[in-house]
């Protein structure tokens, strides 16, 4: 178990949601300028409420990424019926730069964890160039490796989760 992967398999990020693979890039995911994204970290849903900034450290601007962003754990972690539910998914990305000059295929859906602790899931895979990726019918019961291999992914080149829960008035204080 690699350094990077370690985490995503002791989460069931690898087994739930993707296959093992190599990282090769790095992608930091940072919520409201401040806030990065690290396996396992606890955030508040109040806290990430807008898109985060991606940024591909690693690539060419000749390389362009799909970033999928989906909560294996809907509607519960005991019995996610749901799973996987689609968070996000922004095409295009090039390499070397942030996911603003990407393309949004599906819109930025807030975390909404209402039972349980949910794993929230960014993986990142690599473009065979600027292709045309098909939008999923529905955000629910999707499923990353289906989605990939219909449009030609392949394996993640780069992943990382956090977690969060639903926040009473006292955890907000």
């Amino acid at each position: 178990m690699s350094r990077l992967t370690g985490p995503l398999t002791v989460g069931g990020v690898i087994g739930d949601v993707l296959d093992m693979f190599t990282p090769s890039v790095k992608m930091t995911v940072v919520y409201n300028s401040n806030m990065q994204v690290n396996n396992g970290f606890e955030l508040m849903p109040s806290a990430v409420t807008e898109p985060p900034r991606v940024e591909v450290i690693g690539g060419d601007m000749r390389t362009f990424y799909t970033l999928i962003m989906t909560d294996p754990d809907a509607p519960s972690p005991s019995d996610p019926t749901e799973r996987e539910y689609l968070q996000w998914i922004v095409t295009d990305i090039p390499g070397t730069t942030s996911n603003s000059f990407g393309s949004e295929l599906v819109s930025y859906e807030i975390p909404r964890p209402y039972i349980g602790i949910h794993r929230y899931v960014f993986a990142l895979f690599q473009q065979k160039g600027r292709q045309t990726v098909l939008p999923p019918p529905s955000r629910r019961h999707f499923n990353t490796r289906q989605f990939t291999q219909y449009n030609g992914l392949g394996l993640p080149v780069a992943a990382v989760y956090f977690n969060a829960q639903r926040e009473t008035a006292a955890r907000r204080r």
